[in-house]
């Protein structure tokens, strides 16, 4: 090869890389004063962006989920404290305040170190690359996954069960994994599944389609199990949303209102009780 042409070629090797960086840019630094992020896919990779108005709850304005609020803040005290701690699933009926119970745990604990990255289900393939640059940080932070569910021929299920355990890289020891879902075991179940069941002196041996639907869900250590609410639980949730707004007192009539909006909804849930109270409130503002 001549010098002319060993020239030309090095001239596009680097219109090569020029275009490359053009197309494809480096990803900006995460702002790491932030107290939550997104991971977002910009081209080819991804970046962390801080979410500069975080929705926030307060932990205390959560009710009818005492025993799930006690069990999920215990364990992020151990985490933030540098004890050991769980990945954890929040699974159960909807609008019962799994995600706003994550919410509530940034609000309360963000000044001692705690943060949260909202991951897409389509994204967690990418944890690997989302945890590299968390490993050198001294705060805390959950990725957390929202509404996360995974349809029967949907194979990243099986990319995510190996990053969160069965990995040769070790996660970090500020990372842990916070999901929430309707379903238990993060995938659809079928009739079909327990015909596969077999008895093996006398022990129920479940069939290979159940074995790999449970073996994602028991990746993570804490499962905190949510349940419609009755009404006197739905009717409280009511009061304590109209007070926040404004409303100092549930009268009779806008007890059967409650109950109505309800019923038209087809569920019992903290956020039913939320919509009715905006709506009752924003009402009652109005000039007559």
């Amino acid at each position: 090869m001549s010098a002319r042409e060993e020239q030309l070629i090095s001239r596009l090797e680097r219109l090569a890389d020029t275009v490359e960086a053009w197309i494809n840019p480096a990803p900006p630094a995460p702002d790491w004063s932030a107290w939550a992020y997104r991971w977002a896919r910009q081209g080819g990779t991804g970046c962390l962006r801080a979410v500069p108005h975080p929705q926030l709850q307060e932990l205390d304005a959560l009710l009818g989920i005492e025993r799930q609020k006690a069990e999920l803040e215990r364990n992020t005290q151990q985490f933030l404290a540098g004890l050991p701690a769980n990945n954890a699933l929040l699974w159960g009926a909807r609008g019962t305040g799994k995600s706003s119970l994550v919410r509530g745990l940034l609000a309360r604990y963000a000044e001692q170190g705690l943060r949260v990255i909202e991951v897409d289900r389509a994204d967690l393939v990418d944890l690997p690359d989302i945890v590299a640059p968390l490993h050198a940080r001294l705060e805390k932070f959950i990725v957390y996954a929202d509404d996360l569910s995974f349809e029967a021929d949907d194979a990243s299920y099986k990319a995510l069960k190996a990053t969160i355990e069965g990995s040769l890289a070790a996660p970090p020891d500020n990372v842990l994994i916070y999901a929430t879902s309707n379903r238990r075991h993060l995938l659809p179940e079928y009739h079909s599944d327990n015909q596969q069941a077999r008895a093996v002196d006398g022990e129920i041996h479940h069939g290979e389609a159940v074995e790999e639907k449970i073996s994602l869900s028991e990746r993570f250590g804490l499962w905190l199990s949510f349940h419609p609410f009755n009404q006197t639980q739905y009717l409280a949730i009511v009061a304590s949303c109209l007070v926040r707004l404004g409303v100092h007192s549930m009268s009779a009539d806008c007890r059967e209102e409650a109950l109505r909006w309800a019923l038209t909804r087809g569920s019992r849930s903290g956020r039913v009780a939320w919509q009715f109270a905006r709506d009752y409130a924003g009402r009652a503002g109005l000039p007559r």
